[in-house]
């Protein structure tokens, strides 16, 4: 493992992300009273293959496979794009709903063909919610917490802000899309901020 404070009495939280940016923010949130790393600083490079069915398991798989392997407590996240007229489709697989991962611009293509193929035509017919789920496990006790953001999928992409799914999302109360918002704007309602922040109270 690569202690990068050899010294720091702190105790160590690992998030289950390469993203050093994540990892900054949270480490912010939380000031003093942990050490964040990723998983880049506790040396895992391996991949973790995430293939539950549900967004509560691939926090899960992340967590745990650092904890199993590395004996460090842990969190990690899923996100997804849970759509009423597709019975909660795209899902877990929402990175990857038009079949290659972090496809953006073919996801929001195939959502809005899809939603156009059931007659979901109306702004109440297109409900939908982000939902994250964080799956923590600190001192041998797993938790799962949860943070969602309810809105409309637009007809028609806004914005240039953000990524994924943002450019047709509008979250309830709003009159933009999350890609017409500022990033502190989008983080004060959206639903990874409302996960995070839930779990900071926890923590703290």
């Amino acid at each position: 493992m690569n202690d990068a404070h050899p010294t720091d009495a702190r105790p160590i939280l690992v998030f289950a992300t390469h993203n050093p940016n994540k990892v900054r923010e949270l480490q912010e949130m939380l000031g003093d009273q942990y050490q964040i790393q990723s998983l880049t600083d506790i040396g895992c490079h391996e991949e973790i293959v995430e293939d539950a069915p549900t967004l509560e398991g691939n926090a899960q798989i992340k967590a745990r496979h650092v904890v199993e392997h590395y004996g460090l407590d842990c969190f990690a996240d899923d996100t997804g794009l849970e759509v009423e007229a597709l019975d909660g489709a795209p899902g877990v697989f929402s990175a990857r709903y038009a079949g290659t991962h972090g496809d953006a611009e073919g996801n929001m293509t195939k959502l809005l063909a899809e939603l156009e193929r059931v007659g979901a035509t109306t702004r109440p017919s297109r409900k939908a919610q982000f939902r994250t789920v964080i799956c923590l496990i600190q001192e041998g006790k797993e938790r799962l917490i949860e943070g969602v953001c309810k809105g409309v999928i637009e007809e028609s992409r806004s914005g240039a802000k953000g990524f994924g799914y943002d450019p047709i999302f509008t979250p309830d109360e709003h009159h933009c899309t999350f890609a017409n918002m500022s990033p502190e704007e989008k983080n004060a309602i959206s639903h990874r901020g409302r996960a995070v922040r839930n779990m900071v109270n926890m923590l703290t």
